[in-house]
């Protein structure tokens, strides 16, 4: 089962973030936009680059091919944290984004590809083949890294881009007190998976013995 798991969502992965650059990027100019600006804004969403760490975790460990190419991506510390940051994807856009618009045919089939079953098969690989509980607490504190980076990236680049990938953190929009909040609390929520991961983790290697 596992093995399927890493092949379902390593194809399922890159048919997503294929698929979704190939209608993203010709949308954004044929809008009068250039070829650069669409591209940065691509690579400037959460959603993708998670979900092209799990697809390099998957690639990493589904051949020795795969492991040559992205040995960073197989350790233990990195597979565990991607769990969390993808988890996080689903989380997040089902309680807050889902609302705000209503994406129709390919745009709809990337959106179910991306934000429901590459963390639907990524968490659930993880918890049957991916988890052995060597995860330890202090693990955490690399894991947090990720979030906070993007999104010290994602409002620095802001003014200087004119847009924001998340309308949360629009501070122009919004206002710096409720963008502070809605960091703060998707901040604490993405720490408090960190903390599930961690007993999830050594849960899982209990009942496997």
């Amino acid at each position: 089962m596992g093995r399927f798991l890493q092949k379902a969502g390593l194809v399922i992965g890159l048919i997503g973030l294929v698929l979704q650059f190939a209608i993203t990027i010709p949308a954004s100019m044929a809008a009068g936009r250039g070829l650069l600006g669409p591209i940065v804004f691509y690579f400037s969403f959460f959603t993708v680059l998670t979900n092209i760490a799990a697809v390099l975790v998957h690639a990493s460990l589904v051949s020795p091919a795969g492991y040559a190419w992205f040995p960073a991506f197989a350790g233990k510390r990195v597979r565990a944290g991607v769990a969390v940051a993808i988890t996080l994807v689903f989380i997040v856009y089902h309680t807050v984004l889902a609302q705000l618009w209503q994406p129709q045919g390919l745009f709809l089939f990337c959106d179910i590809l991306l934000h429901d079953l590459t963390p639907l098969i990524f968490a659930l690989w993880w918890l049957i083949a991916g988890a052995d509980g060597k995860t330890r607490w202090r693990d955490i504190s690399w894991w947090m890294i990720y979030p906070l980076a993007y999104l010290a990236y994602a409002l620095i680049r802001a003014p200087f881009a004119g847009e924001v990938p998340y309308p949360f953190l629009d501070v122009a929009k919004n206002g710096a007190a409720s963008v502070t909040i809605s960091a703060l609390a998707t901040t604490a929520l993405f720490l408090g998976l960190c903390v599930l991961a961690v007993l999830a983790d050594h849960g899982v290697a209990r009942l496997r013995k």
